[in-house]
């Protein structure tokens, strides 16, 4: 409850869920693990393996799936992976995200290398939740249906085993904040207008008790963020888009607000979190105004007077976490994609010493309850496991030890930083993974586009695509074109609007790029991506067709116009400030003009399209619309459509079938 993470207050953006299901076991259960896994494998060759879709799965033009196939993608299949959530509040002890089944449920550890016991039994994803504080009597999380993203609160009670849900059941609730004394809890809800982010706040034993604190106006989205000692007030940003938010001070029990970050000259600005100082007096919030990057101020609530406590040159702060005595700040930065972590003395404002960590990411960072150590998610080429940091020592120790499915870590290698010069001469940067040095000469490449758009690909472990550069000998590219978040917010801003294909032109400079290489074959691109990610896809087809072999699209946009017309409300006005305003003549004219969906016609080369049909953000309908009319110019189209499947695939079932029909698709139309 002393941390924020940027990331957390951006719950409407296209991202899609974490790319792999997450578990965990202990060292002492490798040995065992192993054997299951060469259980599984026998059990694949033996023929007797299911290699039909799941039974929520349409698959339309996939060829069968053969149980060898099945067998050769088991190890990459059975990889666990574990995610911190939280400290409990009064012991050393880890609440964990980890599957063991066919999606994540939370488990505790009771000790660095311990085994995990699961406390959560859904067959819907739990990916994270957080204890009261003081007693950890109950457990606070959220969870939907089917991958509809209408998040309900649970309320776990540790002593009995108990759930029960305390939201209303149908509204979109998020961002639960426990009170200091674990007696209130604020969060979000869409329950007024269905549309709009609303701060609530309830007593959690009366459900009933909810009252509406702050309303959100003109269907933009509130985020409570952190409670004030006294528990009086909530610090709430007001979110708009990635370059415009505001932070608010809000009185819980009248509603009056002050604004704590007025109007700047420079244009917009972004709050990325915040959190008060242990004594009330003030807010640490990160904040790029008057900069490129998030830096770390502090506001005196006396006289609104601002001084910058941290910053970093070279990338946003993009998580903070306050020490529970109130003397010490740990920050973390992102630099060129990768995570830093650094430790500072408030009083002095004089840093303090860290060990080492794994280059990657980092993710959740909490302090323990006494101040003395720090726990956190690491992501590396290895695996993503939790970790913590003895302060007093000054030791890193890992509490999870998540197996590979077999995989040879040192296999698994860091991927080189690439950059390259697009159409305006504007240098764009991406992240290489390279093929195996098993195989030589050029090699063919995946160009792996993210979604956001304002995401950023990082470096970290690539899950079951290992197999695509281990034994398929295909190297892959994650470009981060303009437009990428943590390259500031100009860079940040440069497809806005009517600026939007200039992001598809880097695509192009890529290809360009590509071709340069020694290592890599121009002939043989695949261009893959989900969410805005499939839109630059079908945006990359429309443009680059005689360049590029095949695509896969993951729940893309097609159209724009159709796309924000029937996206969830909740979530309209937030894509309208990035991509424009299709109820404008002249901007819906040009919507539709660069909509691939009205040029499918130039996409001649095969096509993977993979969809959840209860996608709140890019709804089924922009899949149908595009597999119907490249069909009916006599294009190929491989279909898969999951009934109980949102914004990507989250359960295993589902993700192994998918997984088995791109490595197909890579064969048959990348390979050769």
């Amino acid at each position: 409850m002393f941390g924020f993470l940027i990331s957390d207050l951006l719950p409407v953006h296209d991202r899609l869920p974490p790319p792999q299901p997450l578990c965990y076991t202990q060292p002492m259960m490798r040995q065992f693990s192993a054997f299951l896994a060469g259980c599984l494998l026998a059990l694949c060759c033996s023929g007797t393996a299911s290699a039909a879709p799941p039974p929520a799965m349409k698959a339309e033009g996939v060829p069968a799936v053969s149980d060898e196939l099945v067998a050769d993608l088991a190890r990459y299949a059975e990889y666990r992976t574990a995610g911190f959530a939280a400290w409990h509040p009064s012991r050393r002890e880890m609440l964990v995200s980890t599957r063991f089944g066919n999606v994540p449920q939370l488990h505790t550890v009771a000790a660095p290398g311990a085994a995990r016991t699961q406390i959560t039994f859904f067959a819907e994803p739990v990916g994270g939740g957080d204890y009261q504080p003081k007693t950890g009597r109950y457990l606070a999380f959220t969870k939907d249906v089917g991958g509809a993203e209408f998040f309900q609160i649970f309320l776990l009670d540790t002593t009995t085993g108990r759930t029960r849900m305390i939201s209303d059941g149908k509204s979109r609730n998020s961002a639960v904040r426990w009170s200091r004394s674990g007696k209130q809890l604020a969060f979000t809800s869409t329950r007024r207008t269905g549309r709009d982010f609303d701060v609530y706040v309830m007593d959690p034993e009366n459900p009933a008790s909810a009252r509406l604190v702050m309303q959100a106006e003109g269907g933009r989205s509130l985020s409570t963020v952190d409670w004030s000692p006294d528990e009086t007030k909530l610090a709430v940003i007001d979110y708009r888009s990635i370059t415009d938010s505001q932070l608010w001070l809000v009185d819980v029990a009248s509603g009056s607000k002050q604004l704590l970050t007025p109007a700047t000259t420079d244009g917009e600005k972004a709050v990325g979190g915040a959190r008060f100082a242990l004594d009330g007096k003030g807010i640490y919030y990160t904040t790029d105004a008057g900069t490129e990057f998030q830096r770390l101020l502090y506001v005196s609530l006396a006289d609104d007077s601002t001084r910058v406590v941290a910053a970093s040159p070279q990338g946003d702060i993009t998580a903070v976490a306050l020490s529970p005595e109130g003397g010490r700040l740990m920050y973390e930065t992102n630099e060129l994609g990768a995570s830093k972590l650094y430790l500072l003395d408030i009083k002095t404002g004089q840093p303090l010493p860290l060990p080492a960590l794994p280059t990657g990411t980092i993710g959740g960072i909490e302090w323990l309850h006494d101040g003395n150590e720090i726990g956190f998610t690491s992501n590396n080429a290895q695996g993503r496991n939790a970790y913590s940091i003895d302060l007093r020592a000054n030791k890193l120790i890992q509490w999870t030890f998540s197996e590979l499915g077999g995989l040879p870590a040192d296999e698994l290698r860091e991927p080189e930083l690439l950059r390259w010069k697009s159409f305006d001469g504007l240098e764009i940067s991406g992240f290489l993974y390279p093929a195996s040095a098993r195989f030589p000469g050029k090699r063919p490449v995946i160009i792996n586009i993210h979604g956001g758009p304002e995401g950023q690909s990082r470096p970290g472990f690539q899950a079951n695509r290992n197999y695509f550069m281990n034994e398929m000998g295909v190297a892959m590219i994650y470009p981060n074109v303009r437009g990428s978040s943590g390259f500031g917010k100009t860079y940040v801003s440069l497809d806005n609007g009517r600026k939007r294909e200039d992001s598809v032109k880097d695509i192009g400079a890529l290809l360009d790029f590509i071709a340069t290489r020694p290592d890599l074959d121009a002939s043989r691109v695949m261009v893959y991506g989900g969410s805005y990610g499939g839109y630059m896809v079908l945006a990359a087809m429309t443009h680059y067709n005689d360049r590029i072999r095949c695509a896969v699209d993951i729940v893309g946009i097609s159209n724009w116009v159709t796309f924000l017309k029937n996206t969830q409300d909740y979530r309209r006005e937030l894509r309208r400030a990035e991509y424009g305003n299709e109820s404008d003549p002249d901007m819906r004219e040009f919507l539709e003009r660069i909509s691939p969906l009205n040029h499918a016609q130039k996409i001649t080369k095969p096509l993977l399209v993979i969809q959840g049909k209860n996608d709140p953000r890019v709804p089924v309908t922009e899949s149908i619309q595009l597999v119907e009319k490249i069909r009916s110019n006599g294009g190929a189209v491989w279909y898969l459509e999951a009934a109980d499947e949102g914004h990507g695939f989250s359960k295993k079932n589902n993700r192994d079938y998918q997984f088995a029909a791109e490595v197909l698709f890579v064969r048959q139309h990348l390979l050769p």
